[in-house]
């Protein structure tokens, strides 16, 4: 059986959309909602929130990202997620590792040198 297009967007989104959410979270802290619009905007990061909130969830138990809350003046109040500086180690090593990753899976599927 092949896999479809939903299947290999799901392998690889879980190697990367947490290095996604981190990389978000260098310059800004922002709430989970916001983090969810701005990775399904195109629907090939993040298909629903379902995967997000746990996500979220690991990275903070992970001590990549700390949370705090703040009130809303548009309902309940909300959490917001920063980058702790583990996160932002993390970060710099993922992307570091990304291009070469990056560039050895293009030239195999190019058909040239691994």
């Amino acid at each position: 059986m092949v896999p479809g297009d939903d299947a290999i967007l799901t392998h690889l989104r879980r190697g990367a959309l947490e290095y996604c959410v981190l990389a978000m979270l260098r310059d800004d802290e922002l709430y989970g909602l916001d983090i969810a619009r701005r990775l399904s905007t195109d629907g090939i990061l993040l298909s629903g929130e379902g995967t997000l909130y746990p996500l979220l969830a690991r990275l903070r138990k992970a001590g990549l990202v700390h949370t705090t809350w703040r009130e809303s003046a548009e309902g309940p109040p909300r959490r917001y997620y920063a980058l702790t500086r583990d996160g932002l180690t993390a970060l710099d090593t993922f992307t570091r590792t990304w291009k070469p990753f990056r560039d050895a899976v293009d030239s195999a599927i190019q058909g040239g040198p691994a």
